[in-house]
């Protein structure tokens, strides 16, 4: 890989957003054409907590082993955003605003006893991502705020005309990310520019965005309605979906049921644990 211009490392990281990013995902095109049922849009904002409630959980690790004082001052303003000031403050308490707004119970939200275990992992890979690789990586995997505002304009203007059940109150969580995603991502993109002096820095910069090889594609599966798989580097690892109508009917099943199916050797080929080993104290 030849080295980049600045601007040529931009336009090679918006080229992927506008091939990869996860407005084009078949879900979002339903869920923006008004084409989900109201389970279907709960189960999408039930799984979509528990990212909220990482984020600032991740941004507290890419800040805690940085050692320089201006990144981190620009930085802990994404957790403000996110936790806010106080308890009714912040964006994890407006998307619980969105899924009370949803007929959804909020202790059943924030328990996570209904989260897929497909969106616990893809999740938690992020965290660990931002944790582990190096500060240029972690701060590029943030560049999808680059390409947020649009997906928010679609998902806002298609859910208020399509679901009777979604109100603007229902989705005023969306009403202030534009403007911090694009204070975010500003920063972010310059410094990207500014620090991906080599073609392999480059590279990490641009496969942070893709995430490693990470994608996901529909599947056909005998008992999923919409089935999806996820990949890594084109390896399927897990298949998820809704239970197919049909099949809940036969089961005298009368609300949604959602079907995950992993791979665990393939997962655990693909992200082994980190172990350390220390002596034992001779006192207790």
């Amino acid at each position: 890989m030849k080295l980049l211009t600045p601007d040529e490392l931009e336009a090679a990281l918006r080229d992927i957003g506008a091939r990869r990013y996860h407005r084009l995902h078949p879900f979002h095109k339903l869920l923006h054409a008004g084409q989900c049922t109201k389970g279907q849009v709960q189960a999408w904002a039930l799984n979509r907590y528990y990212y909220q409630a990482m984020i600032p959980i991740k941004d507290a690790s890419l800040i805690a082993r940085c050692d320089d004082s201006a990144i981190r001052r620009e930085w802990r303003s994404r957790l403000v955003d996110h936790d806010g000031d106080g308890p009714d403050d912040g964006g994890i308490a407006r998307w619980l605003r969105l899924t009370d707004g949803l007929g959804l119970d909020r202790d059943y939200v924030t328990s996570l006893r209904g989260l897929l275990p497909g969106t616990r992992f893809a999740v938690e890979a992020y965290v660990r991502f931002v944790r582990e690789k190096t500060l240029l990586e972690a701060i590029a995997s943030s560049l999808t705020e680059l390409f947020s505002p649009q997906i928010i304009t679609e998902r806002v203007e298609g859910m208020l005309a399509s679901y009777p059940f979604v109100t603007r109150q229902t989705l005023a969580y969306f009403d202030k990310r534009p403007p911090q995603a694009k204070k975010d991502s500003d920063f972010a993109l310059g410094y990207c520019k500014e620090n991906a002096r080599t073609p392999e820095q480059q590279q990490q910069v641009l496969a942070a965005l893709g995430f490693g090889g990470a994608a996901s594609q529909p599947v056909q599966h005998p008992y999923l309605a919409g089935g999806l798989a996820l990949l890594v580097h084109n390896q399927p690892l897990a298949q998820l979906g809704a239970v197919s109508p049909s099949v809940l009917k036969q089961l005298d099943v009368t609300q949604p049921v959602w079907y995950a199916e992993l791979d665990w050797d393939g997962l655990l080929k693909k992200y082994k644990p980190t172990l350390a080993a220390r002596e034992l104290s001779k006192f207790p």
